[in-house]
Parts: C-alpha cells; sequence; structure tokens
C-alpha cells in the first residue's frame, strides 16, 4: 500500500499492535515524573553553561561581564538542582542503591549515576547484549548483498550515551580496568572513537552486572 492518510496510518498501527502485542509503557509515578524532569532540567543547562563558557574565549570586553554573571547564575542553580536530585533518589531505596553502585566506579560520578536511574530502569534486568543496544552502543550491520559496511551504532538512548560517553573519557584515565582495555585496542590500531565507543559498551556492561549483583566497584574487583 503505497497511498498514506490518518485513516490508513491508523490502521496500519492498530494491526501491528494485535499481531505484535507489543508490552504496555505504565505511566510513571510523581516520583519518577519528578526525576526525569530534574535530570533532564539539569542536562539543559549544562549544555547552557558550556555554551556561555565557549562565548567567553571571543567575547569583547562589552559582553564577558554579563556571560560571567550568567554562567555564575547557572552553577548555582545546577548545584541546587543536584541536591533536588539527590532528595528525589533518597526517598526511594531502590534508587539510592542503584545510585550509590553505579558511583562506586571509577571514572563515574553523580551526574552519570543520577541519569542512570532515572532513564535506564532496566539496568540489572537485561543482558549485555539488550542494554548495549537499548542505550545505542552495540554496533549493527550495514551490509547489503556481496558489500559490507562498517559495523555502526545506531538508535537507543541519546541522553544516556551522553553521560555515559563522558563517564567513559574519565574512565580511560582513571579507571583500571578501562583504562586497559582503552590502551589494548589503541594499540591494535583501533581509532580513538572506535575504542572509546568500545569502552561505553563495556563500562555498561560492567555497571549492568553490577546493578544485577548488587555489588559495589570494592566488591567486584575483589
Amino acid at each position: 500500500m503505497l497511498a498514506k492518510t490518518d485513516k490508513i496510518d491508523a490502521r496500519l498501527i492498530a494491526w501491528f499492535a494485535s499481531v505484535a502485542r507489543p508490552a504496555p509503557n505504565g505511566q510513571l509515578t510523581p516520583l519518577e515524573q519528578q526525576l526525569a524532569d530534574l535530570v533532564e532540567r539539569r542536562r539543559q543547562l549544562l549544555v547552557e553553561v558550556v555554551a556561555e563558557k565557549n562565548r567567553l574565549s571571543t567575547a569583547s570586553e562589552h559582553v564577558r561581564g554579563d556571560i560571567e554573571e550568567h554562567v555564575e547564575w547557572i552553577e548555582t542553580h545546577l548545584e541546587r538542582l543536584e541536591e533536588q536530585i539527590r532528595v528525589c533518589i533518597a526517598q526511594d531505596p531502590d534508587w539510592q542503591t542503584r545510585a550509590e553502585i553505579i558511583d562506586s566506579v571509577p571514572g563515574v560520578g553523580e551526574v552519570t549515576a543520577s541519569t542512570l536511574v532515572a532513564e535506564l530502569p532496566e539496568l540489572g534486568s537485561l543482558n549485555r547484549q539488550q542494554i548495549a543496544a537499548l542505550v545505542g552502543v552495540a554496533p549493527f550491520n550495514q551490509d547489503s548483498g556481496p558489500k559490507r559496511g562498517k559495523r555502526k551504532i545506531a538508535g537507543g538512548r541519546a541522553g544516556v550515551r551522553k553521560v555515559l560517553f563522558m563517564a567513559t573519557l574519565s574512565a580511560s584515565r582513571h579507571n583500571p580496568v578501562i583504562r586497559t582495555f582503552y590502551e589494548r585496542l589503541l594499540n591494535s590500531g583501533k581509532l580513538k572513537m572506535v575504542a572509546l565507543t568500545a569502552c561505553m559498551r563495556k563500562l555498561l556492561v560492567i555497571i549492568n552486572s553490577m546493578v544485577r549483583k548488587g555489588e559495589k566497584w570494592r566488591l567486584v574487583t575483589g
């Protein structure tokens, strides 16, 4: 069927639902919605403060003071948001436990931990392949007939992937497991971005396993 109208679309969606029977998505509780809103607002302000700080490098003396004042305002509100997020997570014992487990990983901080708690509740309930695909750090084939394309990551949860990338940059320097893995990939000739993507996947798989077992990093490493 080549035609496309609202009625045709509705009929197709209804047909798909009757055949595939996807699991329904439950509504967020008020506390879950609050945490999601706070984490999203923090993400917005982090983007803004980076942009303003970048502007300072080329700003004239006429506007420098205004930019610095705005940066100070954003950083003050970020501190307030961080405290609100901590209080919100502390209200749910499972969230608090998850956040402490994730935060125990060298290279991973509060921002990554609270983002994973808020936006990746599936942590610990999926296997390594599933969690990597869900976040969007699993490479997929790009083949067609005899052509063999490069494997690329695709889809997934962009917000989670962004904080995971920043955590991986830190972990590649401060986490002994990720640092060793990263250096081995580079020494084997992998490009830096390819190596970092592989490290993102490894870091996520490690965190997923820790959450499933309820173990902090020091327990995992013995």
